[in-house]
């Protein structure tokens, strides 16, 4: 995930869901010194655990759908990768659309969205329903190889936008 989303070369990184987080540790280890971190998060313990345990990163109890980027960090906010643990196929369609439609903009030309899906549950019709979205978002959807070893087996999923739509 952190390799595809381009990390090591970011400028600006958002994420989605971080959790106790998995993603985070990665992300934290090959963050460019200088580069920004922003990590969403609904649960309030989690983000201050998250806190503790990544000082110069920033995290924020939000939800990504509603998360107010132009008046925290600026009108120009935008960013490089947006790496996303978010459990798409548990959402509802109007979730997973407003969701996309407040983040994706976000991304600067040529910036990556990546996250992960599990293997067999992206036949369900909340993860065919995801793909469709995310494809008519962006320029290009990679998908990787899946992972075996992953328990349940996964793949990632690999959005780049071209041009920045209006946010």
């Amino acid at each position: 995930m952190v390799e595809c989303a381009q990390v090591a070369k970011a400028r600006s990184v958002l994420e989605l869901g971080p959790g106790t987080g998995a993603f985070t540790t990665a992300i934290d280890e090959v963050l460019p010194e200088g580069a920004s971190y922003l990590g969403l998060e609904l649960n309030q313990t989690f983000v201050d655990q998250l806190r503790q345990q990544h000082p110069r990163m920033r995290f924020e109890a939000a939800p990504c759908q509603e998360f107010d980027f132009a008046g925290s960090l600026g009108p120009d906010c935008s960013f490089d990768s947006i790496v996303s643990g978010l459990p798409w196929t548990n959402f509802p369609a109007g979730l997973q659309e407003a969701i996309l439609d407040h983040v994706l903009p976000r991304l600067r030309p040529g910036g990556v969205f990546v996250t992960f899906a599990y293997a067999g549950f992206h036949m369900l019709p909340q993860g065919q329903r995801f793909r469709a979205l995310l494809k008519e978002r962006c320029v290009e959807l990679r998908t990787s190889s899946t992972v075996w070893g992953n328990l349940p087996p996964a793949f990632v999923y690999e959005a780049v936008v071209v041009s920045r739509p209006e946010a």
